[in-house]
Order: structure tokens, then C-alpha cells, then sequence
């Protein structure tokens, strides 16, 4: 893998996982505050985008299966919240798709991982 490729997988993995945190935060309030049935809170788009703040919403049961897996991330369903070199879509639905990251932004996504052991 050339260096340009994994300084951006690296460069996006840290991106990515800087907004998972974020929601991470925001998932206690996000629990506590039903506001509709089912609840469907807010949260924000986990894109490599340093810029991007989009709102993308889910169920508390949609975002702990993205959680459970430490190379999963929920964005924006557009190609342009997409980064082919470092990650590829595993679900698509109307509200979110589910990307998952590869090579060495995977690595990174593991380290990063707030829910992680290690």
C-alpha cells in the first residue's frame, strides 16, 4: 500500500472515530429523551469530512448495531459522505448507510474504538 493511501486511511479513521466519540457523548441524552415511537434521535454524521455536521437519524437499536462492530460507521446516504479508498458500504436504507472501514483506517477505527477492551 503506497504511503498516500494509508496516510489517508490513518488521516480519515481519526476523522471518523473523532465523531463516533461525539455520539457516543450524546447517547445518554439521546436514550433518556424519547420523542417520537420509536425513538429516533439525531446524531450526527460519522463521514471523513472534517466539515460535515449532518444530522442522520436512527433508533437507539440502529446505533448500537452499528456500535457493536469497531470498524462500523453510520453516514449520510450519498456518495458524497463516502471514502472509497478507506472504507465500502455493508447496508444501505433510506434514513443512513453503514460503511465499513478497511486496510489500515480499520486498524485505526479498532484502536480508537471508545467501547474497546483495549
Amino acid at each position: 500500500m503506497s504511503p498516500d493511501v494509508s496516510e489517508l486511511q490513518e488521516r480519515a479513521a481519526h476523522n471518523e472515530s473523532r465523531y463516533r466519540a461525539l455520539n457516543e457523548r450524546m447517547e445518554p441524552h439521546n436514550v433518556v429523551h424519547v420523542w417520537v415511537d420509536p425513538p429516533m434521535p439525531d446524531w450526527i454524521c460519522e463521514c471523513a469530512s472534517t466539515e460535515c455536521m449532518k444530522p442522520v437519524r436512527l433508533t437507539i437499536v440502529e446505533y448500537e448495531a452499528v456500535r457493536a462492530e469497531s470498524t462500523h460507521f453510520f453516514v449520510v446516504p450519498s456518495d458524497d459522505h463516502l471514502s472509497p479508498a478507506v472504507e465500502h458500504v455493508v447496508q444501505r436504507n433510506e434514513r443512513y448507510w453503514v460503511v465499513e472501514k478497511i486496510g489500515e483506517a480499520a486498524e485505526v477505527s479498532e484502536e480508537l474504538d471508545p467501547r474497546s477492551d483495549s
